[in-house]
């Protein structure tokens, strides 16, 4: 049986929502569409986390979908390594039109880029398109990705 697997959403865990949410907002020139809390029996048997609250933010994807930044509460853990050469790391691409104005724009919300600027692909199905590679505060890898003219 065939299925259609489309994007829903993206889920973040964050270490303070307020911020994250300033963040994607001004990033993807959006506001966030709902805030809630998730708690109850539901929660804790689809996180495995008994009594686990988490305070949640929606934010629409320009393209669809949406990103859910989620701060759990009463659990306290510690930042996972964003390095992303370890397996499992994943990152979000952004298509932009202008990779430059737009580094230097996420870079003045914030997020610290991983190269001086966005390189150029030198060959393949992507050649001259510009990319690069930025980290949010919560150590979440955005890519910035400018299609070859």
């Amino acid at each position: 049986m065939a299925t259609d697997h489309t994007l829903h959403h993206i889920g973040i865990t964050v270490a303070d929502l307020d911020a994250a949410e300033a963040f994607w907002e001004a990033l993807l020139r959006t506001e966030s569409v709902r805030r809630y809390t998730i708690e109850g029996p539901f929660i804790a048997e689809m996180t495995g986390y008994d009594g686990v609250r988490i305070l949640g933010s929606q934010v629409n994807l320009p393209s669809g979908g949406y990103l859910e930044l989620l701060q759990y509460l009463d659990r306290p853990e510690g930042p996972i390594s964003p390095e992303t050469a370890h397996p499992g790391n994943v990152h979000i691409c952004l298509v932009v039109e202008d990779a430059q104005a737009e580094w230097d724009r996420a870079v003045a919300l914030g997020a610290t880029p991983r190269s001086a600027r966005p390189v150029t692909v030198p060959s393949g199905a992507n050649a001259g398109a510009l990319t690069g590679y930025l980290r949010t505060a919560d150590g979440v890898t955005i890519e910035l990705f400018q299609p070859p003219r």
